[in-house]
This record gives structure tokens, sequence and C-alpha cells, in this order.
């Protein structure tokens, strides 16, 4: 793996954090408590290593210009803005939803991840949102 492929494997690693966070949700919804520990474990996991990769990354190539004109290019940034804000947001909240949850402490856990659940989710989604506009565009 050369450095030229990490945003692509950026993209991807968001793409398995969004289906891992649904099969989370669906899997607790169920009542399937130990196996929705488990994908919801995953989840944080790929997104650790997201967060790895993307700031080695951008360590080495820094910033990418968005290459769109007129109103592509309006919808990329409310896009990028929205998910930047958003992942400080996750990146805050998620390691507290997950303590919460391995310390037993569930009534105090399911209140926070209604909130950090929609928003991770929608992270996620929009991280592979912008690598495709920014890369495959």
């Amino acid at each position: 793996m050369e450095l030229r492929d990490l945003p692509a494997l950026n993209a991807t690693l968001n793409g398995i954090s969004f289906v891992l966070l649904l099969m989370g949700y669906r899997l607790i919804r169920q009542g399937q408590r130990e196996a929705h520990r488990k994908v919801m474990l995953a989840a944080f996991a790929v997104s650790a290593l997201f967060l790895t990769s993307y700031l080695v990354y951008h360590f080495n190539v820094g910033s990418v210009r968005f290459q769109g004109e007129g109103t592509i290019r309006t919808v990329y940034f409310v896009i990028l803005i929205s998910h930047i804000i958003l992942a400080a947001f996750v990146g805050v909240m998620a390691p507290i939803t997950l303590f919460r949850a391995l310390r037993e402490r569930f009534a105090a856990h399911a209140k926070i991840a209604r909130i950090t659940f929609p928003i991770w989710v929608y992270v996620s989604v929009t991280g592979v949102i912008v690598y495709y506009m920014l890369y495959q565009m």
C-alpha cells in the first residue's frame, strides 16, 4: 500500500463504519446486547483506523484542493464543513458513549448514544461522499 492509496482506504473504512453502525443499531433494537457490543467495538476500531490513516495521509500530502466549479463547489463545501464539524463532535462523543457502555452505565449510554449515533452515521456517509467528490469527480 502506498500513500496515494490512503484516500480510497479511508473511504472504505468510512463505508465499513457506516455498515457496522447500522448493524449495531439493528442488533440493539432486537435485544441482542452482546452482538451489539461486538459490532460497536468493531465500528469504533474501524473509525480509529480511519483517523490514523487520514492523519498519516494529510501529514504527508497536506490538503487536497477541490477542482469542481459552480454549484457543485458550493455543495462540496457545505458537505465538507458539516462533515468536519460533526466529525470533531464524534471524536469526543463516541469514546464517551463507548466508555459508558463498557462501565455498564446503560441508561447514560443510551441517552448519549441517541445523539452520537445519527451524527456518527452522517459523518461516515459524508466521508465517502467527500472522497468521491474530491478524488473521483
